[in-house]
Parts: C-alpha cells; sequence; structure tokens
C-alpha cells in the first residue's frame, strides 16, 4: 500500500464493465470511488442495446477514466430492431467509441435464433472493420464460427470477454490482434480448465475484467458483482501464474490500452 495516498501499488483496467446499466442506478457513484481507491484507474464499458447507447455515452462523457463501446448485443436480439443497425455508424462517428462492442454468438442458449446471431455479428464486423475499431466479443460456444468471421476481415482485433475457450482457440485470436478476458471465474478454486489456460497463455494477450454486475468473484458470491473487486481477480491471476500482482497489473494495464488505444 502507499501509505501517502492510501492507494494500492499498482493501477489496473477493467475492460469489460456494464457500470451504464440499472443495477448501478443507486449506488454508481460510490462503486467508482471504491473502484478508484482500490486501483482501477479505467473501466471499458459496453453497450448491449441501442436504447442505452445515449446513457453509456453521457455517463462515460462526464468521467475521462470511462470509455464507450457501442454495439448490440446477441443476447438482447429481440430487442434490436434494423434501424439500430442503420444508427450506429453514425452514432460511432458521433461519440468515436473506443471499440464495437458487446457484440458476438451465443450458441448456448437454444432459443436464439443463431442465423440472426450471425448476421447481426456480421454486419456489426463490418461496421467495426469500416471504422478501423477493435471488437468486444461475446462468445459461448461459438469460438470457431467467430473465428471463421474473423479470418474473412480485416480488423485491429480486439478482446475475447469471458474467454473459456482452448489454447489452439486462444492462438488464433492471439495471431489476429486479440486479447482475452479473464474475470471472477478465476477467483473460483473449482475453475481449474481456466486456471491452467490463464497459466499457459503469453502475457501479452491477457487483459482483466469484471462483467460486472454480473460473474462476480467467489468473495462475493450470489452477489452484485463491482469494478471494486477487480483486485480479486488480479490477485488470482498473479498467484496462477507464480508472478507478483505488480506485475500483473503492469502488462494487463499496458495490454487494455494498446488494443483499446487509450491515452
Amino acid at each position: 500500500m502507499n501509505g501517502a495516498s492510501g492507494l494500492p501499488g499498482f493501477r489496473i483496467i477493467d475492460t469489460h464493465c456494464h457500470l451504464d446499466i440499472e443495477q448501478f442506478d443507486a449506488d454508481r457513484e460510490e462503486v467508482l470511488v471504491r473502484a478508484r481507491k482500490n486501483g482501477v484507474t479505467d473501466l471499458i464499458i459496453p453497450a448491449v442495446t441501442a436504447e442505452r447507447w445515449d446513457g453509456l455515452l453521457a455517463l462515460c462523457m462526464g468521467d475521462p477514466g470511462l470509455h464507450p463501446a457501442l454495439g448490440l448485443h446477441p443476447v438482447y436480439l429481440e430487442q434490436h430492431g434494423e434501424n439500430d443497425l442503420e444508427k450506429l455508424p453514425d452514432a460511432i462517428v458521433a461519440s468515436r467509441p473506443v471499440a464495437v462492442g458487446e457484440i458476438g454468438l451465443d450458441f448456448a442458449l437454444r432459443d436464439l435464433d443463431m442465423k440472426r446471431q450471425v448476421d447481426l455479428l456480421e454486419r456489426q464486423l463490418d461496421i467495426a472493420e469500416a471504422f478501423a475499431l477493435p471488437v468486444i466479443l461475446h462468445v459461448r460456444k461459438a469460438h470457431d464460427d467467430i473465428i471463421r468471421l474473423l479470418k474473412k476481415r480485416s480488423l485491429p482485433g480486439g478482446t475475447v470477454h469471458a474467454f473459456n475457450g482452448s489454447i489452439q482457440q486462444a492462438e488464433t485470436y492471439i495471431a489476429m490482434g486479440f486479447k482475452l478476458g479473464f474475470g471472477g471465474m478465476l477467483t473460483f478454486e473449482r475453475s481449474n480448465r481456466l486456471r491452467r489456460l490463464a497459466k499457459a497463455l503469453p502475457a501479452s494477450a491477457l487483459v482483466l475484467e469484471t462483467d460486472a454486475p454480473d460473474l462476480t468473484v467467489a468473495s462475493h458470491q450470489g452477489e452484485r458483482n463491482s469494478p471494486e473487486y477487480l483486485p480479486e481477480v488480479l490477485t488470482a491471476l498473479a498467484d496462477v501464474r507464480g508472478e507478483s500482482r505488480e506485475e500483473v497489473a503492469a502488462f494487463t494495464s499496458a495490454n487494455a490500452r494498446e488494443v483499446f488505444t487509450l491515452d
């Protein structure tokens, strides 16, 4: 701890936090204050539906450490209209987000139309390519499908949120300029496969995330997740890799700044 400021000796970035949604309406500012006290300097705030874009952008405009991403999430397929996709390029021009996201494929939810998901993703990847923006990917049981779509385009990378694929899939993403996000699941002792993966991957590919308010850390199981808990993910990753928290904080933050072109 830094005795003069009371702040941790590390600075970390939450590359995936839904701070704009209603679960934080009652105490959003207090959550941010606690996160900053815990060393979280910057947060990437990815959109899930177009109706939330304005509120998300307003939140980020009020804080230089909050960085917006705009996109249409596959899980909210029924909430997206045709006009939403048409609005995305103009919204990008007007707001200059750091990424297009959260976008992707979720084939784990069987009631979601797979063909519509693929169409939605392809069109958003085309928009990201046109603006040379990285993408924030949501992928469940669809890594190979998404990799095939990415290989058809020239994108400046991005992040694969809550990565849980194979080492071979990880290597393919990394070769395309992607960073892989690790969050609260890494703090659970039973996450043996995920921990082995986090240990095996190169430091240059790893970023920290919370996905708050979802996917909380082990010490707050059953509760709302929060960006203030990101140091627990940092500690878990450092322990798994046999590295210091300061080392892991430094390379994960550098990776996040690189992929999102943060100042």
